[in-house]
């Protein structure tokens, strides 16, 4: 959920889904937010007993009122502020926040548009044919430490992150996976996971379609199910 985009109606059509397909976080940032997140912020948890995971696009992001925040190093790109600089800026600050960090290796997937965190961060996404670059870039990040990697197709994607893309990453890595960017319906979401992410990330799929996040919501448990069969 994007805090300048946010709007009172979005909670409450996250309170007609079924609690039993609701999300397990709720992230919140944006690539611009000119809107501080912490009014959305405390309006989830005031209305949803969901973790609530920051995912900022810069420093002016950054607030205590989150559960987890994701520690973005954008790996795909050489942009050094967006590699290690904005992190040693915040790191004093983030010491003091009683705030969950999880290092994140985030990686941009061009998949078929120039996204706004393509442009804002100044780097190019990798190619969704170059597979091999996408699945170094991956291995390297473990490999540094970053707990999570997530292939991020950017919002408006034309299409979502390749189905052999996901799969390769899956069978390189050890660390959870996650997808987001152009999954639009329930096959997308349903291909994503069958080729091994961990989570999948609804921002306009559900802006567009709330009944989508149900579905995925489905379709995720229903896997979770099979899987320990």
């Amino acid at each position: 959920m994007d805090p300048d985009k946010y709007a009172p109606d979005d909670i409450k059509k996250l309170k007609d889904i079924n609690p039993g397909q609701w999300p397990d976080f709720i992230l919140v940032g944006g690539s611009l937010t000119i809107v501080h997140p912490d009014e959305l912020i405390i309006n989830i948890k005031k209305n949803f007993d969901i973790p609530v995971a920051l995912f900022p696009g810069s420093l002016l992001q950054l607030t205590n009122k989150a559960d987890i925040l994701l520690f973005l190093s954008l790996i795909s790109g050489r942009n050094p502020d967006l590699l290690i600089g904005n992190h040693v800026i915040a790191a004093p600050h983030l010491k003091q926040m009683d705030i969950e960090i999880i290092p994140t290796g985030y990686v941009l997937i061009n998949c078929g548009t120039q996204t706004s965190v393509e442009y804002m961060s100044q780097t190019n996404a990798i190619p969704s044919s170059k597979i091999d670059i996408v699945v170094a870039t991956a291995m390297a990040g473990e490999m540094l430490g970053l707990k999570l990697i997530y292939l991020e197709g950017g919002s408006g994607a034309s299409h979502p992150v390749p189905s052999e893309m996901i799969k390769a990453v899956r069978d390189a890595i050890s660390v959870p996976l996650i997808i987001g960017g152009g999954l639009r319906n329930p096959e997308d979401i349903k291909k994503a996971y069958e080729a091994g992410a961990d989570m999948v990330v609804l921002g306009n799929g559900f802006e567009d379609d709330p009944g989508l996040l149900e579905e995925a919501g489905k379709i995720r448990n229903e896997l979770r199910k099979m899987s320990f069969e």
